[in-house]
């Protein structure tokens, strides 16, 4: 997905930026000129993930964007704040904002203790809220205005329930910030739409996670990162309250080679299927 130089001198505040996803969504961004706002808590190296906020604005830089590091817990209202009176005072205000924060336990509720559930809704849901909450009255001052959730798109069927019911109900949150919001400021130039992947994606999470083997079934953390450019170089009012899928907003912008973004190429036809998603048959 080539750049285009839209989001020149936009600004992007960013949850969870310091690796993975957000930190992919951010590298791309910064190849057009954006001002990246890395919100995340990485502030010193974790002993077994890669990456903190000032590595990844290093990257930002090098890669053409500007960078702000903000130590940044989601759960914590004076920290997002602070954050968010940093970047306007730094860039003049936010245009996007990506909720990619997030945590995970894809527990059976007698295997969930309730702290990790309370991690699970203070982050994904509450977190999501929070933070949207803060940004939104500088969107509304933007001509650009974007809120991209990592999020999935809501299905009640059952089977999505019944092995991680904790997890679900925090990730859905996000995807109901993006159903609510959306009605909310339809008019009022606010793009508020979801992102999710087709299939699992690499992060230097999933070693840790899953184990050094699973990465042969992921694609790159690419492929989420030039989906939401597709998204956010959109203008608002042309889409919004949508639930999409990485691949399908690929596809539709004419990406036809989908195999450069998986890890393994020669496993490109046997990819894991990401949760709240169902195996079909793809047009790809």
């Amino acid at each position: 997905m080539e750049n285009t130089g839209i989001l020149k001198g936009k600004t992007i505040f960013i949850t969870g930026a310091s690796r993975g996803i957000g930190k992919a969504i951010a590298l791309k961004a910064a190849k057009d000129g954006a001002n990246i706002v890395i919100a995340a808590k990485t502030a010193d190296p974790h002993p077994k993930l890669p990456g903190t906020i000032y590595t990844a604005a290093e990257e930002i830089e090098r890669a053409g964007g500007k960078a702000l590091a903000c130590i940044v817990d989601v759960r914590d209202e004076e920290q997002v704040k602070k954050a968010v009176d940093a970047a306007v005072a730094k860039f003049g205000g936010i245009d996007i904002l990506v909720n990619n924060a997030s945590a995970i336990s894809v527990t059976r509720t007698l295997d969930t203790d309730m702290k990790r559930y309370d991690l699970m809704h203070n982050i994904n849901t509450r977190g999501t809220f929070l933070v949207s909450k803060i940004c939104l009255p500088y969107l509304l001052k933007s001509k650009h205005a974007h809120i991209l959730n990592i999020s999935p798109p809501l299905s009640m069927r059952p089977k999505w329930f019944g092995n991680h019911v904790a997890y679900t109900m925090a990730k859905y949150g996000m995807s109901m910030c993006v159903l609510g919001m959306a009605e909310e400021f339809k008019d009022m130039n606010l793009a508020v739409n979801a992102l999710w992947p087709r299939t699992a994606v690499y992060t230097a999470a999933t070693d840790f996670v899953a184990g050094p083997e699973a990465v042969k079934y992921t694609r790159k953390a690419d492929i989420m990162a030039d989906a939401a450019y597709v998204l956010l170089s959109q203008k608002p009012n042309s889409c919004s309250g949508k639930f999409l899928i990485d691949e399908e907003v690929l596809f539709e912008a004419g990406v036809k080679d989908f195999k450069q973004y998986a890890c393994f190429p020669e496993y490109a036809d046997r990819l894991r299927i990401d949760l709240f998603l169902e195996p079909q048959h793809s047009k790809l």
